[in-house]
């Protein structure tokens, strides 16, 4: 394809990807296809010559949309957002166009560089604590994951190293994998499944707390389980935090864990993968109290902040136990300015790097603070407004507290019931939600997902609930 075919196909593609997203609100959220679907759709081998664009286009209706999930529909209400913007997208345009792979600060110098200054921009806004950040002239710095669950492992991989370290400092004749053995993390029950596989990756036991009666995981309790395991022989090395948890967005209470991290020389990661977005509205940041006791902090603005996936966003206040666990320094890889600009290789788990900081620079730029917290804002005061419609009908109730852009609910009835309500939901094809548990209660989750929601799309929502509830409850005898 030569530059004149690729203006003609990506004005094309532009014009397709508005119409899509600005009609979205028309399309089924859910797919009706069947597993396999797609493969009659298409030849059974490639093409021997080349076909034309146009024909490529169309197939994206025919054969692709058929098979999606509109997760950019106000009518998704599924997991958590997944962040879409048009200037996170003409980013991607220009990242996929440069085509660096910024594994080194020479590879591409401007995307370390605006990475360094992105993550400061975005630091800043958050109000996170200076040693958090490369401007304070300290050790810190931040750096984009492709994931929270890359972050959480990274983490426990550079408080693997330093644990290590300590420990043979302490007693140099014990062997490493002697050491290792010994090792042990924290965290809650309520966290994301990413943490317990951090630890199967990092070849370390994590142990699983119970939170308090509100699902907050507290200091009282991380201190007993490090005093018990120290009693034991083990090594208390690591401990994660979750600030929105998954299931029902609850906020650990970091101000607690943080002094007993602190005092046992326990790193302490904080994960705020969903609603670290919101921190960026003053009004939120007493959920992160505590922070500066934090030794590494994460982020998704591929959640809620309207930059495209990939785009996990992490500090740490010391990114020299990352950097001397994970170097491994071929001749081909050194440059004579290493030392003076972060080689971020050393800082994640792949080699390579897209251009992940022109997402974020575009749309900081384009939106501004004041329309992302618009946005955030937005997004809270529909799930309290879909809260009280849930609250003035009194067959349901309102399982935790509607903090962020998350409500909990359930009908006054049984489990199974409630998974009836649910799949009758699903089934009715309109509207997508996902179910969780806590101490064996069985609730469905709706979160505000869309950057097009509004009160109408509410409405159509609890219509759909209600309506499913009608038929469960009638086709039950409750």
């Amino acid at each position: 394809m030569e530059a004149n075919k690729f203006r003609e196909f990506g004005k094309a593609m532009i014009d397709y990807t508005a119409e899509y997203l600005e009609n979205i609100r028309d399309r089924r959220v859910l797919p009706e296809v069947q597993p396999g679907y797609l493969r009659p759709l298409i030849p059974d081998s490639a093409p021997e010559k080349p076909e034309n664009w146009e024909e490529v286009l169309k197939d994206v209706e025919r054969v692709i949309m058929p098979g999606v999930t509109h997760w950019h529909s106000p009518r998704f209400h599924a997991y958590f957002p997944t962040a879409n913007s048009y200037p996170a997208i003409v980013a991607d345009i220009l990242s996929g166009a440069i085509a660096c792979i910024g594994f080194s600060w020479i590879a591409s110098p401007a995307c370390t560089e605006l990475e360094v200054v992105m993550l400061d921009w975005l630091g800043k806004a958050l109000g996170l604590p200076e040693e958090f950040l490369a401007c304070s002239k300290g050790k810190g710095g931040g750096v984009i994951q492709g994931t929270a669950s890359e972050a959480t492992l990274v983490a426990l991989l550079g408080a693997k190293a330093k644990a290590v370290a300590m420990a043979k400092k302490e007693h140099p004749d014990m062997k490493e994998s002697d050491i290792v053995a010994k090792l042990v993390g924290y965290t809650s029950s309520q966290s994301h499944s990413s943490v317990e596989r951090a630890g199967l990756l990092g070849g370390v036991k994590l142990r699983s707390l119970q939170p308090d009666e509100s699902n907050k995981l507290r200091g009282e309790t991380v201190e007993q389980a490090i005093k018990e395991d120290r009693e034991a022989g083990l090594i208390p090395f690591y401990c994660v935090a979750t600030l929105g948890t998954t299931s029902s967005c609850t906020f650990d209470r970091l101000d607690e864990i943080g002094p007993v991290c602190n005092e046992n020389d326990v790193w302490l990661h904080v994960d705020a993968a969903y609603a670290g977005s919101a921190f960026i509205c003053p009004e939120y940041r007493y959920l992160m109290k505590g922070i500066e006791r934090a030794d590494s902090f994460n982020f998704n603005p591929h959640k809620w902040l309207l930059v495209n996936f990939d785009c996990s966003a992490m500090w740490l206040k010391d990114p020299s136990w990352l950097v001397n666990a994970f170097n491994v320094d071929p001749l081909y890889l050194k440059h004579e300015q290493q030392g003076s600009a972060p080689d971020y290789r050393h800082w994640q788990i792949p080699l390579g790097r897209r251009f992940r900081a022109l997402k974020l620079w575009f749309v900081l730029r384009l939106y501004g603070l004041e329309n992302l917290q618009a946005h955030i804002r937005k997004h809270i005061a529909l799930a309290h407004y879909f809260e009280n419609l849930v609250r003035s009908d009194d067959r349901f109730e309102i399982t935790e507290e509607v903090i962020m852009g998350l409500v909990c609910f359930r009908l006054k009835v049984s489990n199974e019931i409630n998974e009836v309500l649910l799949k009758r939901i699903n089934g009715r094809g309109v509207i997508h939600l996902v179910p969780s548990k806590i101490r064996e209660t069985y609730f469905i989750r709706l979160a505000i997902c869309s950057k097009y929601s509004e009160e109408k799309d509410m409405d159509v929502s609890w219509n759909e609930v209600k309506e499913a509830a009608d038929e469960v409850f009638s086709g039950n005898g409750v």
